[in-house]
């Protein structure tokens, strides 16, 4: 209808109906909440359109049942609301996703984050560290997740679980996509994130990822799995890193200390609303605790808005420690590692290479033979062109 044409501009982040009484809203990259001169003429039309957008995913919104969580086609998120349970009329606010996602290359490009925190994330997905990333609402944490899942092994069984689907991985990736759904009119046929997720369990996964952590049952056995080894990683409503380790500590999450040392990293997104940025806040790693004192967050890296530069705060412990444990490597060879990723990291920026599926392919190579990629790193051959020779 008449907000098609909005959902096509790719500056915009949100398209808000908020009765027909008041003009559409939209929230814009650079200039913020925007108000629009489209008004929608009643409220049934507002009411037709969020049944319109429920009949497509199975959902339904009524009287009885006045709030809605859906998807469209494209993958934009919408929440729908019936008066009088919004007091001014009935709302759709839609949460526009970027057509072709995001990945490392814009990120380090638009500076949300850097080679060295970049190589230290890739390093602990490459050697199945548990990792959560936290962050403010619209931080940009499921963005940040999403393009962190490029660097999972191809020979990985990848569940995630959604509330709505979100997430795009890599094509030839082996990924399972789950979604929760609503309960019917009757009450009957609900799927819960904590279905799922024990669900997921019993489907031989290697990588576990879970759209947002929100109850106890979920945490509990979110950090069973990681405890049965699997490799989870999730995202968390939280500030920064020591927010984050509170909220899964406290009510009413509520996970026992002794069991959060399963978990290796807090990733935070952070928003500056001030200047429309979004950053990787903190990269932290989590210490276990002791008899006397509970798990402690040692922060590697940070990000200061004086310079708007990410530096690094502290030297790792837990990860050089947990990666040397199990693969035998030295501390040497852990930072040749991180430079080596560095070096493939800024051969990808310097081809600008922006398309998910090859970045994923490329990393795949280089799983399988280290030396083809970085063979073409040192000479600053064409992606396309290692690609196409590898996979002939």
């Amino acid at each position: 209808g008449k907000i098609e044409f909005l959902l096509a501009d790719p500056n915009l982040e949100e398209v808000v109906i908020n009765g027909s009484k008041e003009f559409v809203w939209v929230y814009h990259k650079k200039y913020g909440w925007l108000k629009t001169n489209i008004k929608i003429e009643s409220e049934n039309e507002i009411l037709n359109y969020a049944n319109n957008i429920g009949r497509k995913v199975g959902r339904q919104i009524t009287i009885l049942n006045p709030l809605m969580d859906a998807h469209l086609p494209t993958g934009d998120r919408v929440n729908a609301t019936l008066f009088p349970i919004s007091t001014c009329g009935n709302t759709i606010t839609i949460r526009k996703f970027r057509r072709s996602p995001w990945t490392i290359v814009d990120f380090i490009e638009n500076k949300t984050l850097n080679f060295e925190v970049a190589s230290w994330i890739w390093l602990a997905i490459q050697y199945e560290l548990n990792m959560i990333v936290a962050g403010g609402t619209a931080s940009g944490k499921t963005s940040l997740l999403n393009v962190f899942m490029s660097f999972i092994p191809p020979n990985n069984r990848v569940v995630s679980i959604e509330d709505t689907r979100e997430l795009k991985l890599s094509d030839f990736l082996h990924w399972v996509p789950l979604t929760t759904r609503e309960a019917n009119p009757e009450g009957l046929g609900r799927v819960s994130m904590l279905d799922l997720l024990v669900n997921s369990l019993r489907m031989r996964p290697d990588r576990i990822i879970v759209g947002e952590i929100r109850r106890a049952e979920e945490a509990e056995v979110l950090f069973e799995a990681m405890h049965t080894g699997h490799s989870v990683y999730a995202t968390l409503h939280a500030d920064t890193a020591e927010q984050a380790l509170k909220r899964l500590v406290n009510p009413p999450i509520n996970v026992p200390e002794s069991v959060i040392e399963a978990l290796h990293l807090f990733a935070v997104a952070f928003r500056d609303r001030r200047l429309g940025i979004r950053r990787m806040f903190q990269l932290s790693e989590i210490l276990p605790g002791s008899e006397k004192r509970g798990p402690q967050i040692n922060t590697l890296y940070r990000w200061k808005p004086l310079k708007d530069e990410i530096t690094k705060e502290n030297e790792s412990y837990r990860l050089i420690d947990e990666i040397s444990m199990h693969t035998g490597m030295s501390n040497q060879d852990i930072m040749n590692d991180i430079q080596e990723k560095i070096k493939i990291l800024k051969w990808f920026v310097e081809k600008q290479l922006k398309d998910l599926n090859k970045i994923g392919r490329i990393v795949a190579i280089y799983y399988s033979s280290p030396e083809i990629v970085m063979k073409a790193v040192e000479k600053k051959e064409d992606v396309d062109k290692v690609i196409k020779s590898w996979f002939k």
